[in-house]
């Protein structure tokens, strides 16, 4: 409890920690509900799944610049991506007439709205963009959103965290999120 100045009534501030707890708890799941987030995607939708995007922050990747097997393990997580999606009955649409854009960005998931602009072009109902960031050898991340195009509402997304740089570790990462995330049960 704390006095207010002037003598006035007191302010119990655990007891509002406990109301701001129970409000945020009550009302998170309303909101992700009234977003959209969850609801299931529409069957045979079109998507443009415009890739993966890689961020070295290890002193490695200062000092060696890019890996080929690195950048073997993105191109493997992409065609789980593409295979997941198929298996689920989406329409992959092809990324051939919006190549030149793409090859100016450097990062699909993380280019100011550009995945939505590419997408719209495509005349895509979902666009899918990725990236792994990698701090070390040993720790890395992985994250999938699907957005809809062109309200640009994230429909879908997760972030995870793994340990080890193998081919096994990052399509485990990523069939974690598909499968918990993207089409959950």
């Amino acid at each position: 409890m704390v006095a207010l100045p002037g003598g006035g009534a007191a302010l119990d501030f655990n007891a509002m920690t406990q109301w701001v707890a129970l409000a945020w708890f009550l009302l998170a799941p309303a909101a992700a509900a009234a977003a959209g987030y969850g609801d299931p995607l529409d069957p045979g939708a079109r998507v443009a799944f415009l890739g993966m995007g890689f961020v070295d922050t290890s002193t490695e990747g200062a000092y060696d610049g890019v890996r080929d097997d690195q950048t073997a393990r993105l191109r493997l997580v992409e065609e789980a991506v593409r295979t997941r999606f198929r298996e689920e009955g989406f329409a992959l649409l092809p990324t051939d007439p919006v190549a030149p854009d793409l090859a100016q960005v450097v990062n699909p998931a993380d280019c100011a709205g550009c995945e939505l602009r590419l997408a719209e072009k495509l005349g895509a109902d979902y666009v899918v963009v990725g990236e792994v960031q990698k701090v070390s050898n040993l720790i890395l991340s992985m994250n999938l959103v699907l957005r809809e195009v062109p309200s640009g509402m994230m429909l879908r997304g997760l972030s995870v965290d793994f340990r080890s740089n193998t081919d096994e570790t990052w399509l485990r990462a990523m069939r974690y999120i598909l499968r918990y995330n993207f089409f959950k049960a």
